[in-house]
């Protein structure tokens, strides 16, 4: 099975949670945890920012990486969002076939 889980960072729980939705109800994603309130300390436009960020991991299959990154890109609100996809190399076999199923 070919699993991935997309970790991405959004501005806000209200960001998050029109994405999250989006993904889960196009089937792009079998589910998508929030995670609430992370301080990113970073590089922009020549100088060192720090904001609060809100964390998104999206549970999907790897062929649908591309399309799941295009739906977010066109939905956030950042020019440069972070979307990086992690394989999953094992776990529980019943919630790799879970993902598998509940993702067209």
């Amino acid at each position: 099975m070919s699993v991935s889980f997309v970790y991405i960072t959004a501005s806000s729980v209200e960001e998050a949670e029109i994405i999250g939705r989006n993904l889960v109800s196009r089937k792009l994603a079998a589910c998508v945890n929030i995670i609430d309130s992370m301080k990113s300390i970073y590089h922009w436009e020549g100088k060192i920012e720090t904001g609060n960020e809100v964390i998104l991991i999206a549970k999907t299959k790897e062929a649908l990486v591309d399309e799941l990154t295009e739906n977010v890109k066109a939905l956030h609100s950042y020019k440069c969002p972070c979307i990086v996809s992690l394989k999953v190399q094992g776990g529980n076999t019943e919630f790799l076939k879970w993902i598998v199923n509940e993702t067209k």
